[in-house]
């Protein structure tokens, strides 16, 4: 288990009194007209959030513009996400907080099996990642006709306007794009379509500054937006079964069925109190909502106000905390339209503050397991972590004060590899516990048929005491992002930080006794006193995760990403 979590974390480090559950309905008051005129937007990439403040200039809702950011984020952050993964959808308004989930879901033929060959060992990452086998039904499509269709203004149609130009027109080839198709090159590169738009004649990635095209994409662009999401999940729905399938080496593979069956879903929000704000965030199939809850509950006791960013002892109680929220995740969380979940008792104030006891200020935990919250399953294991971190995360508010945080995802960088339509194919799948049973008991996140695999993705609205939205954040990089959303909330609540100071805050995770953090941060001249507490093994790296958000000021939105990737979207 531990073994599994390393390999995880490690791939972020490296190259490159309120009801405290399912609030269906939660008064939110629109915003001042002096700090939220015009709206704003957060995105990854400048040009997606072009498109998305586009959007919101010719009148369009905070949903109409965060759709329009995604299918530019299709176009030229392909590594990160598109049309062909999937995500989650958090939208906050006067008429109140709703949930979406458009994760993807495994084949109806899929079996626990999926990634393991006849001795019962892991496949080699070819088969199991780069094919077919990875593949879960593209949900983005559907999440965003579901959204629009309940929140948007303007015409599906026009949605997908910045998309397609991007797509037609060309958009140059930045730093952070390049590095990764040379980073990911048999990833990347593995079909001759992809080839052809993203690398040149000698097989390396197109060099930076160059205008890339990708006319099949407007193609497919163009359908969705002229015939609707029934472009994807019925007109196409055969050849992308069939193509799926052709890749698919072992077990059940894509049916035409399993695609035109896919429905996004209204899911329950996970919203629990942080000091004297409630913090809202997606629940199951993502592990998010809750992690970032029980991070933060865990925290509350403690005044770490007080203590500064630049104590070792708030960053011990954080990775403690971490690590106490981890343990519950690997054996709770999964999919619940397949497994018992208890998501109430996980944020239960009485359970959480129970947790928190087990913080010492003074001294790390040698062991942490799983508690037993409010309802728990008692015949559960853990599994194992999923190996994959490659999303991207988008902020919009409107001008009436609607409020939509979304992460999106492809899973690795580039999905699966697989190009159809001019977009990757996501390798969704692979976030399954490749794990069935343990001892006889069954893995809640082990793979089922049409089972969505659990996520750690965050996507989240805070409110302050008065329903006023005062951050609306989220974050990419695989299993890092609910420690990257706790610690930005952290960073502006208690702290007093700009979103983008707090967006800056070093990485740190905690799983074991093994502490992973980030080279040439105010951690690693800490790293003595740290060991002092008990965190023996600290290991320093280059993280990859990245969050973007919207912070309410006095004077309007502060708009802010992460500053460790500004420099990666320049085109020198």
């Amino acid at each position: 288990m531990l073994k599994h979590t390393l390999i995880a974390i490690s791939l972020g480090f490296g190259l490159a009194a309120c009801a405290p559950y399912a609030e269906q309905v939660v008064s939110v008051p629109p915003a001042q007209e002096t700090a939220a005129t015009g709206g704003a937007v957060s995105a990854a990439d400048p040009r997606a959030t072009a498109a998305g403040d586009a959007i919101l200039a010719k009148g369009g809702s905070a949903t109409d513009a965060a759709i329009a950011v995604m299918l530019a984020l299709t176009v030229v952050e392909p590594q990160s996400s598109g049309i062909g993964g999937g995500g989650f959808l958090v939208r906050a308004g006067a008429d109140g907080l709703t949930t979406f989930d458009g994760r993807e879901t495994a084949p109806a033929a899929a079996t626990p099996g999926r990634f393991l060959d006849e001795n019962g060992e892991r496949l080699p990452r070819e088969l199991s990642v780069l094919s077919g086998l990875s593949v879960g039904v593209p949900g983005n499509i559907a999440l965003a006709a579901k959204a629009h269709e309940r929140f948007g203004k303007l015409e599906w149609a026009e949605l997908f306007q910045p998309a397609i130009a991007l797509a037609r027109d060309g958009f140059l080839m930045n730093r952070r794009l390049n590095g990764s198709l040379s980073q990911n090159k048999d990833r990347a590169g593995k079909t001759a379509d992809a080839r052809r738009v993203f690398f040149g004649p000698d097989g390396e990635a197109r060099p930076v500054g160059t205008l890339i095209r990708n006319e099949e994409l407007v193609e497919a662009l163009t359908d969705l937006a002229e015939t609707g999401p029934t472009s994807l999940y019925e007109s196409n729905a055969a050849s992308l079964a069939r193509y799926i399938a052709k890749e698919t080496p072992q077990d059940g593979t894509m049916t035409t069925a399993d695609i035109t069956a896919y429905q996004a879903k209204d899911r329950n929000a996970v919203c629990a109190p942080y000091r004297t704000y409630r913090v809202c965030g997606m629940g199951p199939p993502s592990s998010g909502g809750v992690a970032v809850a029980q991070m933060l509950g865990q925290i509350e006791r403690f005044d770490v106000a007080a203590m500064g960013p630049e104590s070792p002892t708030f960053w011990h109680i954080f990775l403690e905390s971490q690590r106490i929220a981890y343990a519950d995740r690997e054996l709770y969380i999964g999919d619940a339209d397949f497994v018992e979940v208890p998501v109430a008792g996980l944020v239960d104030p009485a359970y959480v503050a129970s947790r928190s006891a087990l913080i010492d200020p003074n001294r790390a935990l040698e062991q942490v397991v799983a508690g037993t919250p409010p309802g728990a399953p008692l015949a559960r294991a853990d599994g194992d972590e999923p190996l994959e971190n490659g999303t991207t995360h988008f902020s919009v508010v409107d001008a009436q004060g609607n409020a939509v945080s979304y992460t999106s995802t492809v899973e690795g960088a580039f999905g699966s590899g697989l190009f159809f339509g001019g977009f990757y194919l996501n390798n969704e799948l692979t976030d399954f516990s490749f794990t069935a049973e343990v001892d006889g008991k069954p893995v809640a996140n082990r793979v089922q048929g049409g089972k969505r695999p659990r996520s750690s993705m965050a996507p989240t609205i805070v409110f302050d005491d008065e329903g006023e939205i005062v951050l609306v954040i989220g974050a990419a990089g695989g299993p890092t992002i609910p420690v990257q959303i706790a610690r930005s909330i952290i960073g502006v609540l208690d702290f007093g930080m700009t979103a983008e100071e707090a967006l800056g805050l070093p990485l740190i995770m905690g799983f074991g006794q093994i502490v992973l953090s980030e080279e040439g941060s105010v951690i690693e001249g800490m790293a003595d006193e740290l060991k002092a507490l008990g965190h023996g093994d600290i290991r320093f790296g280059t993280p990859r995760g990245k969050a973007n958000a919207l912070r309410r000021t006095a004077d309007g939105w502060e708009s802010a990403g992460d500053p460790r990737v500004a420099d990666l979207l320049g085109y020198e």
